[in-house]
């Protein structure tokens, strides 16, 4: 079978099907999670897809080069305020300070809870021992799975909710967009320690050209930034593949993940470009079309003989983790003051949502040998789950609109007969 009908086999199983099933159930379930339930059951019925040339060589790479577009454009959005409708504001806007600290303990608690909760009681069952790095790594990275939220599923879930609830919604996407760097940061940080001493010990000249590299791709949107605010059009197109290419080389050589350096690369972009940057088009058009290709894959990756009642189990539990810790963590510090129990509870219900970049992180650690087999196919069951319970769950809690007043009868006036 050739190249190009295996790509045109896998676009038909892992980007049209899922299209399909999205559009006939008008959009109820997030498109990120289509694919991956397609690959999973791909994988759990142990159904003979090979033979079709399935997952192909030009769709992998073409999938794993859109979820570059996709973390290279969620660092282009840390700069704006995605999904956000100015002429909605009917919660007073936070201080900086206050949405920063509501943000830490959003990230925190889930995180701290998720870990401990891990090492403690999952880490000690059989199967869940991370085959190159430590239980202590191993629990950190799935208690950062826990933790994170969906900045790119979040957006097209705000944009749906009524106009009365998208205060909330918005102000749960200015939360997202901490989660999400802090993510990246902290994948970062937990494979230079799963590497331990020898992240550092003999590095080659490269490595230092890498360094180099993603300084210079700060300086340089720093400069641009303060002297070149306004540059034609073509320049800044022409800049994105260059930041790019650049920053996911130098991730790659400093032993990270290339998507690490994909979303850096677009987070130190000079904001005034992004600004006028079709970025959520850009964004929408790789996640619908092309990126599904990368996801199904990544579905159709889990060891069906990991798919098991008691990985099912583990998931459902840390769905219940994640959920609670998620929105008990914004109940006890809520990133905007005077907000009702209904509000904080809303916001948290959509910080849980995991999508796209839960997968994301939980695909490097398994690609990193830092969690096991049965880790990866609970925390994928996670991602599907707590991404489909989203909008119901922030429907269940969200403040009741109020009922209009009714109007006061009429007193009918009855004609005196003289």
């Amino acid at each position: 079978m050739s190249d190009i009908t295996a790509l045109i086999l896998d676009a038909g199983v892992f980007v049209l099907l899922p299209w399909l099933a999205w559009r006939l159930m008008q959009r109820a379930i997030p498109i990120v999670v289509l694919p991956i339930l397609v690959g999973i059951t791909l994988a759990a019925l142990h159904m003979p897809v090979g033979r079709l040339g399935i997952p192909s060589t030009y769709g992998t790479d073409i999938g794993w080069v859109a979820v570059l577009i996709l973390a290279f454009t969620a660092g282009l959005e840390m700069w704006q305020h995605p999904g956000e409708d100015p002429a909605v504001q009917s919660i007073p806007q936070p201080s900086v300070g206050r949405l920063l600290g509501g943000a830490f303990v959003a990230m925190a608690v889930p995180f701290v809870v998720g870990s401990a909760l891990i090492h403690q009681f999952f880490l000690p069952l059989r199967g869940w021992q991370p085959p190159h790095a430590t239980g202590m790594i191993a629990a950190l990275g799935i208690g950062l799975c826990i933790a994170v939220s969906a900045l790119p599923v979040l957006i097209g879930v705000v944009r749906e909710l009524e106009p009365a609830q998208k205060p909330l919604g918005q102000l749960a996407l200015k939360l997202a967009v901490v989660d999400d760097a802090t993510l990246w940061i902290g994948l970062a940080a937990l494979q230079f320690a799963a590497r331990g001493s020898a992240a550092l010990h003999g590095w080659s000249a490269m490595q230092f050209i890498a360094v180099g590299l993603l300084a210079a791709l700060a300086l340089m949107g720093s400069w641009a930034t303060r002297n070149l605010r306004h540059p034609p059009l073509w320049l800044i197109w022409g800049c994105l593949p260059l930041y790019l290419a650049a920053g996911s080389w130098a991730s790659m050589q400093l032993g990270l993940h290339e998507l690490i350096g994909a979303y850096f690369a677009g987070a130190v972009m000079p904001p005034g470009w992004v600004r006028r940057l079709p970025v959520e088009k850009v964004g929408t058009f790789a996640l619908i079309w092309f990126a599904p290709m990368f996801f199904g894959h990544s579905g159709l990756h889990i060891n069906g003989d990991a798919l098991t009642w008691p990985s099912v189990l583990a998931s459902v539990m840390l769905v219940v983790i994640s959920i609670t810790s998620k929105m008990g963590g914004v109940y006890l510090f809520a990133p905007a003051a005077d907000l009702s129990g209904r509000q904080k509870l809303a916001i948290g219900s959509l910080l849980q949502c995991k999508g796209l970049m839960e997968i994301v992180a939980a695909t490097i650690l398994h690609a990193q040998g830092m969690i096991s087999e049965f880790a990866f196919t609970s925390l994928m069951l996670l991602a599907v789950i707590s991404t489909i319970l989203t909008g119901p769950l922030f429907q269940f809690v969200a403040p009741r609109p109020r009922k209009a007043p009714a109007p006061r009868a009429c007193q009918r006036v009855v004609p005196v007969q003289e």
